[in-house]
């Protein structure tokens, strides 16, 4: 080998090892540098296909109900029969206050099941009464009290005929009006389109559920029906 062939043979060599090790330096340096970001949560399951047809577009009354997102809400709140878990007798409205549940029991053991919304803090009710009537598309009116918090509301009053039935009325679909030893409490088992308020604490005392899931209570409850709204102690 000639004394050029040996000098380019050393370069080449030195010029390689110089590259790796600037290689290496900035890979060592891109690690101290670069922040990784942290992996993305996967999402979580699509909802069954029978629970996407139980919460689609409902056509009711001439009202076209949305579809609710499903996805989005916790499917621990789909409606479903269970396992009865109040003891009491079939036909009984039993709310649990403590985990935003509403049991219809049926005969044979069974309940069924549905999420709901319910009063914020100092606006709860609790207690013993019946469902003494029902009715389809309601009409609202606000009490007296909720009037006086908010005068805006004056227009919907019971000496202005309350406010008409639509998608927009704050009862829905469907109301079950709760009396107490014949007096109206002015509670109510009501549908709401606010399908992100089930599992909440955040209205004006009502017990509010999906519209879907309230049309499905009312054909199942009858006027006069027990109900008992509580904590733990009710399941």
């Amino acid at each position: 080998m000639s004394h050029s062939d040996q000098l380019d043979t050393r370069l080449t060599r030195r010029g390689f090892l110089g590259a790796s090790a600037a290689g290496a330096m900035s890979v060592f340096a891109a690690s101290c540098t670069t922040r990784r970001e942290p992996p993305t949560p996967p999402a979580p399951p699509p909802a069954p296909e029978n629970f996407r047809i139980m919460y689609g577009e409902k056509v009711d009354s001439g009202y076209v109900i949305p579809a609710v997102p499903i996805d989005k809400v916790d499917p621990k709140y789909y409606r479903q029969e269970v396992r009865d878990p109040t003891g009491q007798a079939a036909g009984t409205v039993v709310v649990d206050t403590s985990s935003h549940f509403l049991y219809l029991v049926l005969p044979g053991g069974r309940a069924m099941r549905y999420g709901v919304g319910l009063g914020r803090a100092g606006f709860e009710w609790s207690g013993d009464a019946v469902i003494q009537w029902k009715r389809k598309w309601p009409t609202w009116t606000p009490p007296a009290e909720m009037i006086l918090r908010k005068p805006e509301l004056e227009k919907y009053s019971a000496a202005n005929g309350g406010m008409p039935p639509g998608l927009d009325n704050p009862l829905g679909a469907r109301a079950h009006y709760i009396f107490k030893d014949g007096v109206d409490t002015l509670y109510r088992v009501h549908g709401s389109p606010e399908w992100w308020s089930i599992g909440k604490s955040v209205s004006s005392g009502c017990v509010r559920m999906i519209n879907q899931d309230v049309i499905d209570l009312y054909d199942r409850v009858k006027n006069g029906s027990k109900i008992i709204v509580g904590g733990a102690g009710v399941a």
